[in-house]
């Protein structure tokens, strides 16, 4: 080996992480720099709290809808900014090719990865956290009262799991336009199919199944009897979805070239 390829390696060897903390310091690095990212965190934060301040006004009173719920209803707009800023956490640097540059100087493939996981969902995590509260600010809800806690709680946990569920699905498809349409196609598509089964069983394992009919059950306060799913088990479900897509996005990272 000569001296240049000396140098080159012990270079390599100086930019390569060597522990946990330089692989989230790098992550870190990389997310707060991109020039969309702070644009996305204030549009999680934007959309969730608008949506649901508005569709919380123009509720009929005295419908029977869950209060909690309905105070609540802009994460679902608010969780596809969240899949959005998953998926290029991963997908740009597919689409730049940094992600060649990224696994030279951090060959352990799966400590990137988790890297990506941890430092997105704790940014999705904060915004979530301001977003949640100042939707119910100007309800009657206390904040305090045991089932809003548990659905407000629940509801930043939901926006964290459909984050990790993004980025593992962009992680395995690459592409993000694609995978931004896989995620928007699980998140509003697959619910607007489940109506359409015509036995009530069938909609009802549905409906204990898909990431979002499942995972929304965390915000329920009322009529828990005739849910499909109990709350934490509906959140459970989405976790083992955000798990399984996390696991398959880093098997397609470990095994496929960049």
């Amino acid at each position: 080996m000569n001296a240049v390829d000396l140098g080159r390696d012990s270079l390599s060897s100086e930019l390569r992480p060597r522990s946990s903390g330089a692989f989230l310091r790098a992550e870190w690095t990389k997310l707060r720099t991109s020039p969309g990212t702070p644009w996305l965190l204030l549009a999680i934060v934007a959309t969730t709290v608008a949506v649901s301040l508005i569709t919380a006004a123009l509720a009929p009173a005295g419908d029977g809808a869950d209060p909690v719920r309905v105070s609540l209803t802009g994460v679902q707009l608010g969780q596809a900014v969240v899949a959005i800023l998953a998926v290029l956490t991963i997908g740009g640097e597919y689409g730049t090719g940094m992600i060649r540059t990224t696994l030279a100087a951090m060959p352990r493939r799966t400590a990137v990865l988790t890297a990506k996981a941890a430092i997105l969902s704790g940014v999705v995590i904060v915004a979530a956290a301001l977003a949640v509260p100042a939707s119910l600010v100007f309800s009657p809800l206390d904040l305090g009262d045991g089932p809003v806690l548990r659905a407000a709680v629940g509801s930043v946990l939901y926006l964290a799991l459909i984050a990790l569920l993004s980025l593992g699905i962009g992680t395995a498809v690459r592409n993000p336009a694609a995978a931004v349409g896989v995620v928007l196609g699980l998140l509003y598509v697959l619910p607007l199919l489940i109506p359409a089964l015509a036995d009530p069983d069938w909609r009802r394992h549905a409906q204990q199944i898909g990431p979002t009919t499942a995972g929304l059950a965390i915000q329920a306060t009322t009529g828990l009897d005739g849910l499909a799913i109990s709350p934490w088990r509906g959140l459970g479900v989405l976790a083992a979805w955000a798990a399984g897509a996390l696991v398959a996005g880093g098997l397609v990272l470990r095994f496929r070239d960049a």
